[in-house]
């Protein structure tokens, strides 16, 4: 198994950023693996297909992703990224504006991409 480099797990996170603000699918689907396992910040589990859904249907459109505070861990055959983001964006119709913190592993997945296999978001308290 091989360490990525910081460099690399940066530039993939900036691609993700910006897929998820132009809703681009053929972008998401690259970098989201089939088996990704994602807890929302309700809880909710979120397979890859919804959340391509999500994005094909319109039922998120994100206005603003502005990241800071990352820390990024580098493992063996894994990564391992804490991001938090200021986000503003709309969920079936709802405004929503905020800071919320993410965390993802990124690892070569089941297709051999380097891709998102699990990730979790939460709400940042004022």
């Amino acid at each position: 198994m091989s360490k990525h480099t910081e460099l690399q797990i940066i530039e993939i996170e900036e691609r993700l950023r910006q897929a998820m603000l132009k809703s681009d699918l053929a972008e998401l689907d690259a970098l989201i693996a089939p088996e990704l396992i994602f807890t929302g910040y309700l809880g909710q589990l979120v397979s890859k297909e919804q959340d391509l859904d999500m994005h094909r249907s319109g039922a998120i459109a994100i206005q603003s992703i502005m990241p800071s505070e990352r820390q990024i861990q580098l493992n063996d055959g894994f990564s391992i990224v804490s991001v938090r983001m200021y986000m503003s964006s709309s969920y079936q119709g709802t405004q929503m504006e905020g800071n919320f913190r993410f965390t993802r592993v990124w690892a070569v997945s089941s297709v051999g991409l380097l891709q998102i296999v699990a990730g979790h978001v939460g709400m940042v308290a004022s």
